[in-house]
């Protein structure tokens, strides 16, 4: 066969491509030089981003009834709408939109069932007893959003249009929100690639989409205690990994472990790294130990460094600020900085063990009654009639202030 032949045929061929790759990513996108890959990244940025005043909502023609309060299982029930934002490497975000809740249609080839396309966020909406909507701290949730989709080559946006967007929509869902303390709307905004292939490489397209849940308190009937076990047979992220983005596909490889360490009689799994031990995170929540520093007696907090492993947690560093505002003058000292599950244990054995506590959106804190660590049982502090320590209950009252309103903060944003 001639040369012409060939090279026709691969012409035909790459021009077929062409109408299922966006131009922005050519087929030999990965072998360009970093400068090459920024200059992408440019163009795409200049495109048009998340534009609120070009928001089109369509209503529901078939209200849903409203569960009682008491019946919400957390996750299970869901609002009137969604807010839905399409994008493309070729046009950028395009208008959003509030539609009737409903199912998504997608290829089976779209890449995001193949190759985990995907991240999520975790926030909450809240009714004041005045009858306000806020929400707490979305800046920190939008940022952690762009950082979850920038590193796995999803669309980055405007946060404070997309927060625009999703205050709107509380609005619009307002009705879902019971009156009443500890219950609040279950917000999760999810990003996903949705470029119908099965090669491997930057999405050309992505969808944004916000649905909504009413949810109760955690605990309906008070605070309860956890028990955790230590693993070691599983780690949940290494160094150069993603643990510190909210990814899907950080989620699905823990459940495993947790119906192991259920097995054992464990409510969750507290992820000891390395051949240190080093504790790193509890289930899907940050881990705060409070103790007594040996030898000098000094009340201290600690919890793992971001160091890569750690998600940055919204309600971790909540209680990082306020715990360097308010306890700090009570002369408890704060520190982020590893720490391993001997150091635990020997404290406990030592009495200068005070309490641990996990944290996150939908608990706020959850106190940790005891932890299994190499056969045994480690006391974390609490008495035997006593679900929750001080510094937790503490910072569990201050934070729930600031959500419903009953303290004027700037981490709790008016819809």
């Amino acid at each position: 066969m001639s040369r012409q032949p060939i090279f026709s045929h691969f012409r035909s061929c790459l021009a077929a491509l062409r109408t299922e790759i966006p131009p922005f990513y050519s087929l030999n996108w990965h072998l360009r030089r970093p400068y090459s890959i920024q200059s992408q990244e440019d163009a795409i940025a200049k495109l048009p981003n998340i534009d609120p005043s070009a928001l089109s909502i369509t209503k529901t023609t078939t209200p849903k009834q409203l569960v009682p309060p008491e019946e919400l299982v957390f996750g299970r029930t869901f609002t009137d709408h969604m807010l839905s934002i399409e994008w493309t490497a070729s046009n950028g975000w395009y208008p959003p939109q509030i539609i009737p809740y409903q199912n998504l249609s997608l290829d089976p080839a779209t890449c995001v069932f193949h190759y985990a396309f995907e991240c999520f966020e975790g926030m909450k909406a809240y009714k004041t007893p005045n009858g306000e909507l806020r929400i707490f701290r979305p800046d920190r949730n939008m940022r952690r959003l762009n950082r979850s989709a920038k590193r796995i080559a999803l669309p980055t946006f405007d946060g404070e249009a997309f927060t625009d967007l999703i205050s709107r929509f509380v609005r619009m869902e307002e009705r879902f929100i019971p009156a009443t303390r500890g219950y609040s709307l279950y917000l999760r905004p999810t990003l996903i690639g949705t470029q119908r292939s099965l090669g491997v490489g930057p999405p050309g397209s992505a969808l944004l989409y916000l649905i909504a849940s009413p949810v109760g308190p955690y605990y309906p009937t008070g605070f309860k205690a956890v028990s955790l076990d230590a693993t070691t047979s599983a780690v949940r992220a290494w160094p150069g990994g993603v643990g510190d983005r909210k990814l899907g596909a950080n989620y699905a490889p823990c459940i495993v472990p947790q119906l192991e360490a259920a097995k054992r009689g464990y409510h969750q799994n507290l992820w000891l790294f390395g051949e240190q031990e080093i504790v790193t995170e509890v289930g899907t929540m940050n881990f705060f130990a409070c103790l007594k520093e040996k030898g000098t007696g000094k009340k201290v907090i600690w919890t793992a460094p971001l160091d890569g492993t750690i998600l940055e947690g919204v309600v971790r560093e909540s209680v990082l600020e306020l715990a360097r505002e308010k306890l700090r003058a009570e002369g408890w000292g704060v520190e982020e900085k590893n720490f391993t599950m001997r150091e635990l244990a020997e404290a406990a054995d030592e009495g200068r063990l005070i309490e641990c506590f996990g944290t996150g959106t939908a608990a706020v804190v959850s106190p940790v009654r005891k932890i299994n660590w190499r056969g045994r049982d480690v006391d974390c502090g609490l008495k035997a009639d006593e679900e929750a320590g001080e510094v937790a209950s503490r910072m569990k009252g201050w934070i729930e202030e600031i959500q419903y309103g009953d303290v004027e903060h700037r981490w709790s944003v008016k819809v």
